[in-house]
């Protein structure tokens, strides 16, 4: 299923180019949507079959008549990987000489969960005389509570996927200052179940900069993919459900600036656009 947030944070599954609104079949309290979307995936086995038959019978909004929220607005913790695939090392080397280690020896950081954002939301620039880069990502959401589990146990700690970009100041400043401002991860458009997800590791996608393609990849060329960072994250600090883990980006990343469009495709995901601008007063 794909699972969004909408309008005043109420919940839907969205069926082909519409919506179908399942708040009041699920006992969704959109005041409180992360608290919901957490008892939500707990209880999703049990509120599947009604669900199904809500989406055979109910008639779907059209997606362009709603406005699509993050669809997990407000998690503990957002855990990413840094320098996730060897070709990015080599641009990073390349264009900034600060890309020495890859995930395997920096292991992953921590972005702050009110830089979150949703599909076409605006990522506001902080400062003009620096510069701001995209970046392409898969992430994922913790559906149970995890501590030291196990590469081939990790699926089952999974409740689904979307896209993320993290977006990201340059400088000599440590990563989560450099990307948690304010608006710095967009991320939607829904969440995909992951039954809908035959091989988290076998996804491409596409970033666009206006038309331009930026970047191009599949997740099969993860250095630590989705299975293997959760093994390492989960290792280290207990996953609650409701968290992000998102798995880093590829080569291709690039500038920002205010006037963009940025919009990111996954493979069996979908694909959401946000615009670019300065922060108000900046």
């Amino acid at each position: 299923m794909k699972i969004a947030l909408f309008d005043d944070n109420r919940l839907g599954i969205v069926k082909g180019d519409g919506i179908v609104d399942v708040s009041e079949l699920v006992q969704w309290n959109p005041k409180t949507p992360q608290a919901s979307l957490v008892s939500f995936m707990s209880q999703y086995e049990k509120w599947r079959p009604a669900i199904e038959r809500a989406l055979s019978s109910a008639p779907p909004t059209p997606l362009q008549q709603v406005t699509l929220r993050p669809p997990v607005p407000n998690p503990s913790k957002i855990v990413a990987a840094p320098v996730n695939y060897y070709l990015h090392q080599d641009e990073m080397n390349a264009q900034f000489q600060n890309a020495e280690f890859t995930v395997e020896k920096l292991g992953f950081f921590l972005k702050a969960s009110s830089s979150i954002i949703g599909p076409n939301d605006t990522v506001l620039l902080p400062y003009r005389d620096r510069r701001f880069d995209h970046e392409a990502e898969l992430a994922f959401v913790v559906g149970k509570q995890a501590k030291d589990v196990r590469y081939a146990e990790a699926a089952d700690y999974i409740f689904g996927y979307f896209a993320l970009m993290d977006m990201t100041m340059r400088g000599k400043e440590d990563r989560p200052m450099r990307k948690s401002f304010d608006t710095f991860t967009p991320v939607g458009p829904w969440i995909v179940t992951k039954d809908e997800i035959e091989d988290p590791n076998q996804l491409s996608f596409t970033l666009w900069v206006n038309q331009e393609v930026r970047q191009q990849a599949n997740t099969r060329d993860l250095i630590y993919d989705c299975y293997k960072f959760f093994e390492v994250a989960s290792h280290v600090m207990t996953l609650e459900p409701g968290d992000i883990v998102t798995t880093g980006t590829p080569e291709g990343v690039g500038p920002v600036q205010p006037g963009d469009t940025v919009r990111i495709q996954i493979e069996r995901i979908g694909e959401f656009s946000v615009s670019v601008d300065y922060r108000p007063g900046v």
